[in-house]
């Protein structure tokens, strides 16, 4: 059995400090409906969630790290993962999405701490060592190896939408929280 012991808790907190430390960007407009240059009227909505408890997670990892009312307390947190591999609160919604060719979909953070959301070709895992040994992902995926200041997502920004140019499956994750995955598929016209 993992355990989390004061030397994890201390590169937990560096790792999460160094991971949304100076993510250099102001939240983005939540998207709106608009039309695209094929005529699709809607930008689909993925929505970023989250559950922590602000007192305990700013306690353990820093001021700013956690904004929001009330929540799943840190030491729950680490136990759930510790204990399932994943902490449910912090997810997409929806896990699955479907779309047609040509229409636009962006992610909105909704919890109150900073996530990304990265295509990726396959999942692994993120830029926390400890979460991604707790959630069962040694490896850490390529394109979460190469985020760029503009890729974090704080709470109440979005990101920029994706509008996919050929059908097939896309999948996306958190890069922070590597068990946060979801799957996006395109139809053909």
């Amino acid at each position: 059995m993992r355990r989390f012991t004061p030397v994890v808790a201390v590169i937990t907190i560096a790792a999460i400090q160094a991971a949304c430390a100076g993510s250099g960007s102001e939240p983005l407009a939540p998207p709106s409906a608009s039309s695209d240059t094929r005529g699709q009227s809607e930008v689909r909505r993925i929505e970023i969630h989250d559950a922590c408890d602000p007192k305990t997670f700013n306690a353990t990892l820093g001021a700013g790290t956690c904004e929001r009312s009330g929540g799943v307390k840190f030491s729950s947190f680490i136990e759930q993962l510790t204990k399932h591999q994943v902490a449910p609160a912090w997810r997409f919604s929806p896990v699955n999405l479907n779309i047609r060719l040509g229409q636009a979909f962006s992610a909105t953070n909704l919890g109150g701490e900073t996530h990304t959301f990265t295509e990726v070709e396959e999942y692994g895992g993120g830029v926390v060592p400890l979460l991604n040994q707790l959630s069962g992902n040694p490896n850490i995926a390529p394109e979460c190896a190469a985020l760029a200041p503009s890729d974090f997502i704080p709470k109440g920004g979005s990101s920029p939408p994706d509008t996919p140019e050929e059908a097939g499956v896309e999948k996306y994750q958190c890069c922070i929280h590597p068990w946060m995955r979801m799957t996006v598929t395109i139809h053909g016209a």
